[in-house]
C-alpha cells in the first residue's frame, strides 16, 4: 500500500511534486460544494499522477468537500490490497478504474442532483433538446446492473461499462465524469449536470420536447468538442475557478 500523508504547511505542500495537481483538485471539490453537488462527506474525485494511472490522488473519509485542502489529498496505489484512511466505495470504484482505465486520469463521482434524477428513470437517455444536452449526444454510457454501493464487482463492472465515453450514468446511483485532465473532467461533470436540470425541468412542463435531429446534434457536439480542444475552454473554466477560490477561500491551496 502507498499512501502519502504530507504536512499541510502551505511551505511543506507547496514543495510536493504534484502540488499544481493537488490544488487542482481541492478547487474542484470546493466549486462543486458551492454548486450543491457534493453529497457531505460522501462521494469522490481522483486524479492519476503517474504513467501508468497506478498512483493517484483522492480525497480521504470524512473530509467535507467544501473543507478540502490540496495537503488533505491521499496518495494512493492502485494495486495494493487496502487504503485504511480512504472510503472503502471510493478505494473500489476508483482504484478499479485507475487500475483498468489508464486513460480515464481523472474520476469524479457524484450524486448530484439532476443527474441521479436521470439515473432513476427507466429511460435514463438524454435527448438532444438544447446545446448543453447535444453536448452529450451518443456520448454517455448508461449503466443497469447496480448491485449495492459500489464493492467488489460492482466497482470492477463500471471500468467494462465506460467504453470510450467521457460520462457514466450509474443506474439507481449517481453519475460518473472522467477526463485526462482535471480540468476536462470537471467542465463535463458540471456541464453535465446542467444538461440534466435542463432535461428534468422541460418534463415537468408536461409539453411535447423540441428534440434535434440526430444530425444537428451530432454537428453541435462536435463543435463543443473543437471548443474545447482549440479554444481549451475547460482550462478556462478551471482558472476562473481558481481565481474566485483564491480571493475567497485561499486555504483550498494549504
Amino acid at each position: 500500500m502507498s499512501i502519502s500523508i504530507v504536512d499541510t504547511s502551505e511551505q511543506s505542500v507547496a514543495a510536493d511534486t504534484h502540488y499544481e495537481d493537488r490544488c487542482n483538485l481541492a478547487a474542484a471539490f470546493r466549486m462543486t460544494a458551492r454548486l450543491n453537488m457534493d453529497e457531505g462527506v460522501a462521494n469522490h474525485f481522483s486524479y492519476a499522477v503517474s504513467d501508468d494511472g497506478s498512483q493517484f490522488l483522492i480525497n480521504p473519509f470524512g473530509r467535507h468537500f467544501s473543507n478540502m485542502r490540496a495537503g488533505d489529498l491521499l496518495l494512493l496505489d492502485a494495486h495494493a490490497d487496502a487504503a485504511e484512511k480512504a472510503d472503502p466505495t471510493a478505494w473500489a470504484i476508483h482504484g478499479a478504474m485507475h487500475r483498468n482505465l489508464p486513460q480515464a486520469r481523472c474520476v469524479m463521482h457524484v450524486h448530484s442532483k439532476y443527474a441521479t434524477v436521470l439515473a432513476s428513470l427507466e429511460e435514463s437517455e438524454l435527448p438532444p433538446i438544447d446545446q448543453n444536452t447535444m453536448r452529450y449526444f451518443n456520448r454517455v454510457a448508461v449503466d443497469d446492473g447496480f448491485d449495492g454501493m459500489g464493492l467488489g464487482d460492482e466497482a470492477e463492472r463500471l471500468t467494462t461499462t465506460l467504453g470510450d465515453n467521457r460520462i457514466l450514468i450509474m443506474g439507481n446511483h449517481g453519475v460518473m465524469a472522467v477526463g485526462n485532465t482535471i480540468a476536462r473532467a470537471f467542465d463535463e461533470l458540471f456541464y453535465f449536470e446542467r444538461a440534466c436540470q435542463n432535461y428534468i425541468t422541460a418534463l415537468t412542463t408536461g409539453k411535447p420536447l423540441r428534440i434535434a435531429s440526430d444530425a444537428v446534434a451530432e454537428k453541435t457536439a462536435r463543435q463543443w468538442e473543437d471548443y474545447m480542444d482549440r479554444i481549451g475552454s475547460c482550462d478556462v473554466h478551471l482558472r476562473e475557478i481558481r481565481e474566485i477560490l483564491d480571493r475567497e477561500e485561499p486555504d483550498y491551496k494549504l
